[in-house]
């Protein structure tokens, strides 16, 4: 593991020959509070190139979450841009936002939020129907299979475990073929065993699917399932350990 000794940060796609998946630029985020400004990140330079999966790892209010907002476009920098997958989420009207989420972008968080009145199936379903698609269910089937629940599909989430939610969650995340994954803390609810498991099956859906992941997290002992972890403090990357 190396650490640069750089204020930029790249990591190229495996074959060397894409854009970078994800791309920010000197960012700054400020939020103003009832009392003072508070600068959530300063300076934040990275790219992320196809393929790669990179941990963001810090103390809760180090900027990890923050990040992962605007490298989603749901939130935007007040310096610097980002770029997804080569376009400044800046310059996008709202519909063109609504978009670029659905087709560019899967979400996985902490609480799973998965819709408890509704089917596994149908939870895995909602992105293809938000799209358009008139027949979801053999896609959603598909993903299920993928992250080993293709025998749950009927099932309610309150019948299942953690780990069996967060892999319905990630089957959601992931059923719209998005070019990026981005994980908030996505085993910080679950025991060290099935967040190990959690982790691999996302060490191999950016291995075998070629699918960029940016996941926060607080704990550093993912490092070896990882292609690099960033290290925040303060709102700025202190650290870079690259495999």
């Amino acid at each position: 593991m190396s650490s640069p000794d750089t204020s930029s940060f790249s990591f190229p796609a495996q074959s060397g020959s894409r854009q970078p998946t994800l791309s920010l630029e000197s960012v700054i985020k400020d939020y103003t509070t009832e009392t003072e400004p508070v600068r959530a990140l300063d300076n934040v330079s990275l790219q992320i190139g196809t393929g790669r999966f990179v941990a963001l790892v810090g103390r809760s209010g180090c900027g990890k979450s923050t990040l992962l907002h605007l490298a989603g476009a749901m939130d935007f920098p007040t310096g610097g841009r980002v770029v997804l997958d080569g376009v400044s989420t800046d310059r996008l009207t709202e519909p063109e936002l609504t978009q670029l989420r659905r087709e560019k972008v899967g979400f996985v968080f902490q609480s799973f939020q998965l819709l408890h009145t509704l089917s596994v199936a149908e939870n895995v379903e909602l992105p293809l129907l938000l799209a358009g698609h008139a027949h979801p269910r053999p896609g959603a089937l598909e993903q299920l299979a993928s992250v080993g629940l293709a025998d749950l599909a009927d099932r309610m989430p309150h019948q299942l475990s953690g780990g069996q939610m967060q892999r319905v969650a990630i089957a959601r995340a992931l059923v719209h073929g998005p070019r990026i994954l981005l994980a908030d803390e996505p085993t910080g609810n679950l025991d060290s065993v099935t967040g190990n498991s959690i982790l691999e099956l996302l060490r191999r859906i950016s291995s075998e699917h070629n699918t960029t992941i940016l996941m926060a997290t607080h704990n550093a002992e993912f490092a070896s399932l990882v292609d690099a972890v960033v290290r925040m403090r303060d709102g700025r990357i202190e650290e870079v350990a690259v495999r």
